[in-house]
């Protein structure tokens, strides 16, 4: 029977499994959504992940990652977009409903965030047009502040919505609750969103309270402080109705546990919390 409505980021059992064994564990609990990582994709090859998802008639709710686009010299911002390049074309293979951008923090030396988020739309701006030509739209993943310096100059969703008006068409934002449940804004700017049909991608997990990582700590829905079902219905009067996609980084716990017994934890939260 197929679960609709839940997506495994399969970085949630990056550590138990591979890709083709994540997608066989995953349809035995009927969940045919999925969210592969490049480098889960090219340990097996393009052609053999996209082999998988079409013979398995699975769902690929975006594809992690791109971006990481700011950097010191200009060699190193090519060789970014370059590689953003690949991205796009290994997510219109896949059919990924998106490619989800982390758009990367200060370049080496700098304490100038103005100027990495100038690079960050410019570098956008430049693969946009690849991006649309391949049908494959740009999900910008605005992150939590406290990774602003390293992994992402954009950190709220009024950040993220500026700047894809701005680019105008095939961009759009992915909205993650671990990132944004803080924002008091969150609200009406995920309505914002709506208006522009601009949320490509919605990923839960939860916050933990105290938090021991903040990179490789992240909670199991029900588990910490996020209002999980009021962002969900805030989404969903938006107009998305697309997949839940459960994307959990956690090397103390659920890293550590049974592959199965995560799957099945992600199941059963899916349906009593979220």
């Amino acid at each position: 029977m197929r679960l609709e409505g839940l997506s495994i980021n399969l970085a949630t059992v990056r550590e138990q499994w591979d890709m083709p064994q994540a997608v066989e564990a995953c349809l035995k609990l009927g969940i045919t959504a999925i969210a592969p990582w490049r480098d889960q994709v090219a340990k097996i090859g393009l052609a053999e992940a996209t082999r998988i998802v079409r013979d398995n008639k699975l769902r690929v709710t975006g594809l992690c990652r791109g971006g990481m686009f700011p950097a010191a010299d200009a060699a190193r911002r090519t060789a970014a977009i370059e590689d953003n390049m690949r991205a796009v074309d290994e997510a219109a293979e896949l059919g990924a409903d998106c490619l989800v951008l982390v758009v990367g923090g200060l370049p080496e030396g700098s304490r100038d965030i103005a100027a990495a988020r100038g690079m960050v739309a410019d570098s956008i701006a430049t693969i946009l047009p690849h991006a649309r030509a391949s049908g494959v739209p740009l999900a910008i993943e605005p992150l939590h502040p406290m990774y602003a310096a390293d992994r992402a100059c954009i950190n709220t969703l009024r950040q993220a919505l500026d700047l894809a008006e701005v680019l105008g068409n095939g961009i759009g934002v992915a909205v993650d609750v671990y990132h944004v449940w803080w924002d008091p804004e969150v609200h009406s700017q995920i309505a914002r969103a709506g208006k522009t049909k601009r949320i490509l991608a919605h990923h839960i997990c939860d916050w933990l309270v105290p938090t021991r990582d903040m990179l490789l700590d992240r909670g199991m829905m029900g588990d910490g402080v996020i209002d999980l079902l009021t962002i969900r219905r805030s989404i969903e009067s938006a107009g998305f109705d697309g997949p839940q996609e459960v994307e959990i980084f956690s090397a103390q716990k659920w890293w550590r546990r049974p592959g199965e017994e995560v799957l099945r934890t992600c199941v059963d939260r899916f349906r009593t919390v979220c």
